[in-house]
């Protein structure tokens, strides 16, 4: 049984195109089935084009642009991947910061396939133990970080718990223990769930 998310507020960081769709959708779907308020946050006002793989697929309003929001109004943060999505997503100084904002202030974080991409820019893996599309992998452990082959993985190193799933497949875990992670209960680790 998954915990309320009641009045707490979640940032989705995508770019303005090549987010995954269903890892967007399912975990915004699980946020709001649990009470919480998801937020799309990108890099410019409009509209962001999602992807199923390699193909377009629909579009959704941005809600806040990253330059102008800030860790400090939401209670965590989610990273869909999507291979396109966190490689442009890198690259911006004010999207690697955004994410470092959440990482430093001890918020949450869950992030799934490609889009531990942005972790790795934002020097937020260093000492960590977590999983992602295994591609990935090298550039984790390039980055000091601990990479492992799991559907789910709960790192609960200082100053932030960082939940980490490899791809769709997993969304059914990955969501599940999204919420109750983000839902504060620091004793649920599910038990696909390590780390």
């Amino acid at each position: 049984m998954t915990r309320s998310l009641q009045g707490k507020k979640f940032a989705f960081l995508v770019a303005p195109e090549g987010v995954e769709q269903v890892e967007l959708t399912e975990l915004w779907k699980a946020i709001l089935d649990a009470g919480g308020a998801p937020q799309l946050v990108s890099t410019a006002p409009g509209r962001i084009s999602a992807f199923r793989h390699l193909d377009r697929a629909d579009s959704f309003d941005v809600d806040a642009v990253v330059g102008e929001a800030s860790a400090a109004g939401y209670d965590g943060l989610v990273l869909p991947g999507g291979v396109a999505n966190p490689d442009f997503l890198r690259t911006r100084t004010d999207a690697v910061a955004f994410t470092k904002g959440f990482v430093d202030a001890g918020k949450p974080i869950a992030v799934i396939c490609h889009g531990a991409w942005t972790l790795v820019e934002a020097d937020a893996v260093r000492g960590r133990t977590l999983t992602s599309w295994p591609s990935l992998r090298t550039d984790i452990a390039n980055a000091g970080g601990d990479w492992v082959d799991k559907a789910v993985v709960v790192c609960r190193a200082e100053p932030s718990t960082l939940v980490s799933s490899r791809r769709p497949r997993d969304l059914p875990a990955f969501c599940a223990q999204m919420v109750d992670t983000f839902a504060g209960d620091r004793n649920a680790v599910r038990p696909s769930a390590a780390g």
